[in-house]
Formats: structure tokens, sequence, C-alpha cells
């Protein structure tokens, strides 16, 4: 059974990455914090799937909203930074995801999917899990699913919206409505 993080520290991360000039780089959870910026962390299972570029290209597409609250989006998956950018190489129209506006990052050592809940440990490959780390380095969200669905865009803005009213929100709460 795995321990609850929500409301914990997060696990910080170091780790390479894919950026979105194409480069190798590195991410880092506390370089994210330094800057006073929200994270949103998420998990993919692999590269080269069929649920997988539907998500991280509907991400991208919407990546500038995330920008204008203040929040940094990283990818993760336990493939290799090589492995991501011949995806991000490829065409969206040949299962590849093409230009993308934020980092894949490579658990190839599969601890950061580990310390977050996430991996699938006789598989190798992570559970689609989203967190969404306060600027403080807290989880303020949590959500783990099976792969076979992929995350709502939406949802996820709505929720980091949410959380940065320091309110309580009632059910379907939307931006710009009152809080509790």
């Amino acid at each position: 059974m795995s321990e609850r993080l929500v409301g914990k520290r997060a696990p910080f991360f170091e780790m390479d990455a894919v950026m979105p000039d194409k480069t190798f780089g590195k991410v880092s959870l506390e370089e994210i914090m330094k800057e006073g910026k929200w994270t949103i962390l998420f998990f993919y299972p692999m590269d080269f799937t069929f649920v997988c570029p539907t998500e991280i290209t509907a991400i991208s597409d919407r990546y500038d909203e995330f920008q204008d609250l203040d929040a940094e989006v990283i990818g993760v998956s336990t493939d290799s930074i090589y492995s991501h950018l011949a995806w991000i190489n490829t065409e969206r129209t040949k299962n590849g995801i093409g230009q993308i506006n934020y980092p894949l990052a490579s658990d190839i050592s599969h601890k950061v999917s580990r310390e977050y809940g996430v991996l699938i440990e006789e598989k190798g490959v992570a559970l689609r899990g989203l967190f969404i780390i306060s600027p403080l380095g807290e989880i303020q969200y949590e959500v783990v699913h099976h792969n076979n669905v992929g995350r709502d865009v939406d949802e996820v803005l709505r929720v980091l919206q949410a959380l940065q009213t320091g309110g309580v929100c009632p059910a379907n709460w939307r931006p710009g409505q009152s809080t509790l």
C-alpha cells in the first residue's frame, strides 16, 4: 500500500530531460521552487504509445495557460532522453508528438516514479500520475489512474486555479466563482 503524498513535502528530484528547444538539460523541483512557481509533474507510461501523445500534446497546446498561472510543467516517463527526442522528432501524424512546449524528463532509474508511488514495478513503467506542487514544495493535488485513460487538461487547470485561490472551493467550482 502506498503512502499518501498530499499535504506532504514533495520528494525532490533532478532528472535529465529533453527541453522545448530539443537540447538535453536537467529539470529540478528545487530550481522551480526557487523561482516561486507551481509545478505540474505528470507521469505517463511510455513513448510511442497510443494515449500518451494525446495528453502530452493537449497539455503542450495549452502550455501558455499554465505559464499564465505561474506553473511549470514537466512530463516524465521511464524512457530515455534519446527515446523522448526521437518521439519529439516524429510528426504528430505519425504517432509522434512533434514540438512541445515543456520538458520531457527521463526517470530511467525509476527512482522518481517509485518515490511518487506511480511505478508499476513488474513492468518498469509509470501509471498516469499527476501532482500539483506548491511553490513551497507541498504536494497539494494527486491523481493516479489506469493507463488506458488520458487526463483532462481543463480539470488540471481548474484544480490549479482552485488551489491558487487559497480558499475552500465547492464541487464544480469554476474560476471566477466565489469560494466558500
